[in-house]
């Protein structure tokens, strides 16, 4: 099935997923800083919106086999995948390792998942996952690199522009690429400026740029559990390259930060790579525009260190009071 990615692919898209994704909130932060809360999206991410895509649009062209869908993710991408396959009503198969977090398994399992987990790292997965696909016949899915998983996930920037009228600032969080190359395709048409946001050593896009071609780099960030690509699409480069693109780097520590401020400022609970693209607006050294957006792409995450600090006062304080 031939796919490009371009602004009708991502409105085909919001013509498939609507009903079944919900719409992001638009919420005011602070003084023309609003924040999109994506991190409240079926399965905890924004992945939801390509994975639904995905697959209607093969159900649509007939495309969609009854060995069903394969996709090697113990993250947000493979839990996206079983939800949207759940709804498809049709199988579907994702592999990892054998030390994936039990949480993860059981999770993907709650979706109807056939899970296999296979060796001890994810090429190990990769290389079962795309056996089996050769072997049964299942349609390969992939967490980012693919047209119809990033015109699902540009949904997001109609939504946004819905939800605050003048937009003219968007800022996403950058991992392989998939949530960059969409929201620019759809803001390159309304002439929005989108601000991708990586941490200093987790920084496939910010390398590809600086090379000129897509390159491997290394992984090493607090965020490396959503935005650890070792490689940007091809896609996102293409779309990094346009004039109302700005790729910057953040340090971990100010992701750590922004996630933090979240929690206690607003009782919002993201992914370290969800507070990336906060941590960017938090860090500039210049306003980046009048009514700018963070997007909050995900919240599958343990909030243990966030209200740690809380359970030991509070343990302090019943301590005190039953001294008294």
């Amino acid at each position: 099935m031939e796919q490009q990615l371009d602004y009708a692919a991502v409105r085909a898209a919001a013509d498939r997923v609507a009903g079944s994704v919900r719409p992001v909130a638009v919420v005011p932060a602070a003084g023309g800083l609003w924040y999109a809360l994506e991190h409240l999206q079926h399965t905890g991410s924004f992945k939801a919106r390509g994975a639904r895509n995905f697959l209607a649009a093969h159900r649509e062209a007939g495309t969609l086999p009854d060995a069903g869908v394969t996709i090697a993710s113990g993250g947000n991408a493979g839990l996206a995948c079983a939800w949207a396959a759940r709804a498809q009503s049709v199988r579907a198969t994702v592999f990892l390792p054998a030390n994936a977090p039990r949480v993860k398994v059981e999770r993907l399992r709650g979706y109807g998942a056939d899970v296999r987990l296979v060796g001890d790292r994810y090429a190990e997965a990769l290389a079962a996952c795309e056996e089996f696909a050769a072997r049964s016949g299942a349609l390969s899915s992939h967490a980012y690199d693919h047209p119809l998983i990033a015109a699902g996930a540009g949904t997001l920037l109609d939504e946004i522009r819905a939800g605050l009228p003048g937009l003219d600032t968007v800022v996403v969080a950058v991992g392989g690429g998939g949530l960059f190359a969409g929201v620019a395709t759809a803001a390159r048409e309304h002439g929005v400026r989108v601000i991708a946001a990586e941490p200093e050593n987790c920084r496939a896009l910010n390398a590809a740029l600086e090379a000129g071609r897509v390159v491997d780099v290394a992984v090493d960030s607090v965020a490396a559990d959503s935005l650890g690509a070792t490689r940007v699409s091809a896609a996102a480069l293409a779309a990094a390259r346009e004039r109302n693109v700005r790729s910057v780097l953040v340090p971990d520590a100010a992701i750590t930060a922004a996630r933090r401020a979240l929690w206690e400022e607003h009782r919002i609970v993201v992914e370290a790579g969800a507070a990336t693209a906060l941590a960017a607006v938090r860090t500039a050294r210049e306003p980046l525009g009048e009514r700018v957006a963070v997007v909050l792409c995900g919240a599958n995450t343990d909030p243990g260190d966030l209200t740690a600090p809380e359970r030991i006062q509070s343990q302090s304080q019943s301590q005190s009071r039953s001294q008294l």
